[in-house]
C-alpha cells in the first residue's frame, strides 16, 4: 500500500518535466484536463516501500523525479532486483488488481498518480493514452530482453558501463538533449544498489568504476556526479556502439 499521504506537488500537467515522455505525452488539452481531475502527487523518502508485491493497487502512475527499484522475493526469502523505474516510467498495470513486485524508492521519489478505475475508463475513451501505454510497454519489453544480455553475458566492466549509459541516456532524453558527445548527470544509485542490481560484489563495482575513471571513460566529482567526455566511448565499453533501446 502507499505509505505517505503527503501531497508532493500541485503542478499542472502542461508544466510537468516528464510530459514529453510520460503516458500523457500525446494528450490534447481537453484530455489533460480530464487527467487533472483524477490525478494526485505522492512523495516517498529513500528506502520507503511504494507498493508491496501482492497488494491491491488503487492507482497507476508515473515517476516524476527520483528512482525506484522493482524487487521480487523468492519463497525462501531471497530477493532479486529485477528492474529500475526512472523518471517518466509507468507504475502499475491497468486491468490487474495487484502488483507482481515490491516497488521501493531508492532515492527521494515523486510520483504522479492516477486513480485506477477512472484511468482505466479514460483509456477506453482516449486512444492517445492507450497507444502511448502500449509503446511504453513494448519499450519496457525490449529493455528487459536487453538487460538479460547484460546480466548473462557481459563482463563486470561492460555491466557497469551499460548501467551508466542507461542512466546517461535517460537523463539526456528528459532534458531534451541528444545522447552523444559529452554528457553530465548525477548517478541516482549507491554503489551497493548497483552491485545488487548487476549481480556483482561492492568491491567489484568500486574497482570497475575506478578503472573507467582511470581510463578516461568517465570523470567523477564525489561519488555521484558523473561526466562522460565521449558517450560513444562509453557505449563501446558497454559492448554496444549503437544507440540501443535500454531505458532510452
Amino acid at each position: 500500500m502507499l505509505q505517505d499521504e503527503t501531497l508532493a506537488h500541485n503542478h499542472h500537467c502542461g508544466d510537468c518535466p516528464i510530459r514529453h515522455r510520460a503516458v500523457c505525452a500525446r494528450c490534447e488539452s481537453t484530455e489533460l484536463e480530464r487527467l487533472e481531475e483524477i490525478k494526485y502527487y505522492r512523495s516517498f523518502e529513500a528506502g520507503q516501500t511504494v507498493i508491496w508485491s501482492g497488494d491491491k493497487m488503487d492507482f497507476v502512475g508515473s515517476v516524476v523525479s527520483g528512482i525506484a527499484t522493482l524487487t521480487q522475493t523468492m519463497e525462501d526469502g531471497r530477493t532479486q532486483m529485477v528492474g529500475l523505474l526512472l523518471p517518466s516510467d509507468f507504475v502499475g498495470r491497468p486491468g490487474r488488481e495487484g502488483s507482481a513486485y515490491d516497488v521501493v524508492a531508492t532515492t527521494d521519489l515523486v510520483m504522479c498518480c492516477f486513480r485506477k478505475k477512472p484511468f482505466e475508463q479514460m483509456m477506453e475513451r482516449t486512444p492517445h493514452i492507450a497507444q502511448r501505454l502500449l509503446e511504453m510497454t513494448l519499450d519496457e519489453l525490449d529493455a528487459a530482453r536487453e538487460w538479460m544480455l547484460v546480466l548473462g553475458r557481459k563482463t563486470a566492466r561492460e555491466k557497469i558501463a551499460s548501467l551508466l549509459s542507461i542512466i546517461a541516456r535517460r537523463d539526456a532524453t528528459l532534458n531534451l538533449q541528444p545522447a552523444r558527445g559529452a554528457l553530465v548527470f548525477d548517478l541516482p544509485l549507491t554503489r551497493e544498489a548497483m552491485a545488487d542490481y548487476l549481480g556483482l560484489t561492492l568491491e567489484t563495482v568500486s574497482r570497475q568504476i575506478s578503472a573507467l575513471k582511470r581510463d578516461g571513460v568517465i570523470q567523477l566529482e564525489g561519488k555521484r556526479h558523473v561526466t562522460v567526455p565521449d558517450f560513444s566511448r562509453l557505449m563501446e565499453e558497454a559492448g554496444d556502439d549503437a544507440d540501443g533501446g535500454m531505458f532510452a
